[in-house]
């Protein structure tokens, strides 16, 4: 995660945005898309199984033809099917990390690695080899086989070996599905070093909401072979015309930074940008200042008029009501509120909306019962 949008990291990355727009019929749906991505950053592709994401990832790669198509990638056009333009897979200058790590089995971590290497000429190598291996933690590993890595150090060495093809665009296709838990939780920290150090533009793949709201700067919803919603992360998420909103796990993704330690309680204090307020969360410690990112489940909210002088919730939050909608067919309300440059949403029930008498605009208190902390910085 990074304090910067994926609008502010294309514009000093000097990538251009990418343009896409592909037409590919299936058996079950029709993959229909017209896109512009940011030129740097994480764009997560989130949707059920069978939504399209596979399919639109692989038309961005080259390895599916859609029958009508458009790529431009940092001003250089992929596909323009009314133009007769299509480059080849092999000649795109991309990085491909799959749900399998694909690793050769009769080479070593570093053969796999110079692979990679060898695929680039030398004077348009971007990424070398010994910062692919610092990156990813690997040095330890360059002389086994893969036989010999677990589960999450061939994905790591996998996405080393994506760098090495010093790639315009990094694709990843559920790089995390396969592993376990912990596993998964190895491999994260290490994407997420890639994206605040690297500038190059990533699309991953998932249809874990954790992942793509630890790591994404812009997401794309896909709903069968459609673009459901594409923009901005946090603003995204949040919509009242997406589905997922509606949803018992819907959460709003705020971000801010290490304010406080209180070591006795082992309570991490975090300051949300654009105010005075702050969130804590049982933690271990982590610098002042340090960039973080945590979810708030609109569920995990409730709203009162007055400060609560007494209460075992920790999290009591001064906010504005920008909006509120009601859930069709249920008792409940979604209240949309403001707090600095941040916004969180909470579900109450409909008969205490009407008994508050909320109104947009209102300043109310959030009581907020639980904060995960996504990422830090």
């Amino acid at each position: 995660m990074s304090k910067y949008s994926a609008l502010d990291k294309a514009e000093a990355s000097g990538f251009g945005p990418i343009q896409a727009r592909f037409k590919l019929g299936h058996s079950s749906f029709t993959l229909d898309v017209d896109l512009q991505l940011p030129g740097a950053g994480v764009t997560g592709f989130f949707g059920h199984s069978g939504s399209g994401k596979t399919s639109c990832l692989r038309c961005f790669a080259g390895l599916e033809k859609p029958e009508t198509g458009y790529l431009k990638v940092n001003g250089e056009v992929w596909q323009d099917s009314q133009n007769g333009v299509f480059i080849p897979p092999h000649k795109r200058a991309i990085g491909y990390v799959f749900q399998d790590a694909n690793l050769f089995p009769h080479l070593s971590v570093q053969g796999n690695l110079q692979y990679g290497l060898k695929r680039i000429a030398r004077e348009r190598r971007k990424v070398p080899l010994q910062q692919a291996v610092e990156l990813l933690g690997i040095s330890h590993l360059l002389q086994r086989m893969p036989d010999k890595l677990s589960g999450g150090e061939r994905q790591r060495v996998a996405i080393a070996r994506a760098l090495l093809c010093s790639p315009e665009l990094l694709l990843m296709d559920e790089p995390l599905a396969a592993l376990d838990p912990k596993r998964k939780s190895e491999v994260l920290p290490y994407l997420e070093r890639l994206h605040a150090e690297l500038q190059i533009p990533v699309i991953y793949v998932s249809h874990s909401a954790d992942e793509i709201g630890r790591l994404a700067d812009h997401l794309v919803v896909l709903e069968e072979g459609q673009v459901q919603a594409a923009g901005p992360l946090k603003q995204t998420l949040i919509r009242d015309d997406l589905p997922f909103i509606f949803e018992a796990d819907a959460e709003a993704v705020v971000d801010g930074h290490v304010s406080d330690y209180d070591e006795a309680y082992q309570l991490l204090s975090i300051r949300l940008n654009g105010s005075d307020s702050l969130l804590k969360l049982p933690h271990s410690m982590l610098e002042n200042g340090q960039q973080v990112r945590v979810k708030i489940k609109a569920r995990d909210v409730s709203i009162s008029l007055q400060k609560a002088d007494a209460s075992s919730i920790l999290n009591l939050i001064p906010a504005q009501i920008i909006s509120t909608v009601t859930v069709e067919d249920q008792a409940q309300v979604l209240v949309h509120t403001t707090v600095g440059d941040e916004q969180i949403v909470a579900r109450i029930t409909r008969y205490s909306f009407d008994k508050l008498k909320l109104l947009p605009q209102q300043q109310v208190w959030l009581q907020i019962k639980s904060v995960s902390l996504l990422s830090a910085d």
